[in-house]
């Protein structure tokens, strides 16, 4: 079979020949992949910085996809890795089967950028009723689902935090109640939640802005951090822990179980193919897997892999 294939931690994927893969137990299966979105979490996947463990070369990359199984029927799945081939093998315990009318390219574009919101809010943290929901780094594909989200578990009010300032009119189309940039973070003080997809110093100086604001600084509040596209590291103050109620947790692989995670793709998987969230995919094939890899990328349009 053809696959998008890593040989070398310096080099993008390339498409090469690879071995059809071969279940190793009883509840795994091999499926026909038909749709495997390009993440952010891919790329560090392929290039060795995720933090999680690095798959010894060659490997395929690729952690989720939607596929059809031997009986027919269409299957949203999570991996570790080598759903970016013209086969996959799975875990059907971690595999959630979907409408046959379903667009697998829409329900792979969507699943992992919106499940980074979903397990923050409803396995990281207890989501007040009524709350407010802040999200910073906005504009990226997670971001502007984040809104919708946020929106659909319950959230009150939502503020979009962005550096891109062209963006707004979407994320307010989207459902933002608010669109601020970073500089004026601190009008978002009355936050009971921030989903943070940026860390770095912007992250440091959007906390130390909000928390100075707050009308009660003892008043609860969650900081879930997802994402690090400014950085791994933040100078966060001192005084931001020990002057509020100020609490940080992160969400991703390690601080939820695998078992939580697949809890959640049912009701997911239903809100994507509700039709609800807005969800824009390009569909490039697995061959041009090299070129794609390396060419522009864009934040609302997110790339899918189809063989």
């Amino acid at each position: 079979m053809h696959a998008a294939v890593v040989t070398d931690l310096d080099h993008v994927p390339q498409y090469l020949d690879a071995p059809d893969p071969e279940p190793a137990g009883p509840e795994q299966s091999v499926v026909e992949v038909l749709a495997s979105a390009l993440h952010p979490r891919v790329r560090s996947q392929a290039d060795g910085s995720h933090y999680t463990e690095t798959l010894p070369l060659p490997f395929v990359p690729g952690i989720d996809g939607v596929g059809r199984d031997a009986e027919g029927r269409l299957l949203y799945f999570v991996v570790d890795g080598g759903a970016m081939a013209e086969r996959a093998v799975i875990d059907r315990r971690a595999s959630v089967v979907l409408s046959p009318a379903i667009d697998p390219v829409r329900v792979a574009a969507a699943m992992n950028p919106a499940m980074s919101s979903w397990i923050a809010l409803r396995r990281r943290i207890v989501l007040p009723a009524e709350a407010h929901v802040a999200i910073l780094g906005a504009s990226g594909s997670a971001g502007r689902l984040a809104i919708e989200v946020a929106r659909h578990l319950g959230a009150a009010r939502v503020s979009a935090v962005a550096r891109d300032v062209a963006s707004f009119d979407d994320l307010r189309a989207l459902g933002a109640d608010d669109t601020v940039s970073f500089e004026e973070s601190s009008t978002v003080s009355s936050a009971d939640v921030v989903l943070d997809y940026v860390w770095g110093a912007p992250a440091a100086g959007a906390m130390k802005a909000i928390v100075q604001a707050r009308p009660d600084r003892g008043a609860a509040f969650s900081w879930v951090q997802i994402g690090s596209v400014a950085g791994a590291e933040a100078p966060i103050p001192s005084a931001a822990l020990r002057a509020s109620g100020l609490r940080i947790v992160g969400s991703g692989q390690g601080s939820v179980s695998t078992r939580d995670i697949v809890a959640e793709l049912p009701s997911l998987a239903d809100f994507i193919m509700s039709g609800t969230p807005h969800v824009s995919a390009r569909a490039v094939p697995l061959r041009d897997v090299e070129s794609e890899w390396s060419g522009p990328r864009s934040a609302a349009a997110r790339t899918v892999l189809v063989p």
